[in-house]
């Protein structure tokens, strides 16, 4: 096994252009999200989810040329958070439809979680599908997502992203 591969560092000069915002206005909500660095040269993800129009999540993805993750057997976070529950998600190939997720509770200190493979469960469109869970072959998309069925302020610093 490979020791370890950063997929993406957060830091003052990190280029942001691969990070995309999807809101839950692709189904008519209202919710708004945003991704900047601080001055301490984390990400931050955050901003305000809302339930009206039958809206309820904001995501945060982050696009990735095809990588083989067989040489690995989880995902590393480095974050601090507001309390909140979020989902991290990836997907292993482009055309692929449904997401593999894992939940967990931020804190208010920094911490960082490991996220084995096998842990991670498939779902499409918020409901769970009869496959297996993530095998860890490859990744061609990771995100973070809030949507936790209630009108909130969301706020999550990222420092790192990798591969274990």
């Amino acid at each position: 096994m490979s020791e370890v591969l950063t997929i993406f560092d957060f830091s003052k000069k990190c280029n942001l252009k691969h990070w995309h915002i999807v809101n839950d206005e692709v189904m008519g909500g209202i919710s708004m999200g945003l991704i900047q660095i601080n001055q301490n040269g984390n990400g931050v993800f955050s901003g305000h989810v809302s339930l009206e129009n039958n809206g309820g999540f904001s995501l945060l993805r982050h696009d990735l040329e095809r990588i083989e993750v067989e040489e690995y057997s989880s995902f590393e976070i480095r974050l601090k958070g507001d309390g909140k529950k979020y989902q991290f998600r990836c997907k292993s190939s482009d055309h692929q439809r449904h997401s593999y997720i894992y939940t967990f509770n931020s804190g208010k200190n920094w911490k960082t979680i490991t996220i084995p493979f096998e842990k991670m469960q498939p779902v499409f469109r918020g409901g769970s599908l009869e496959l297996p869970n993530f095998k860890g072959d490859f990744i061609s998309q990771i995100a973070l997502l809030i949507g936790n069925n209630i009108e909130e302020d969301f706020s999550l610093d990222i420092d790192y992203i990798k591969l274990k």
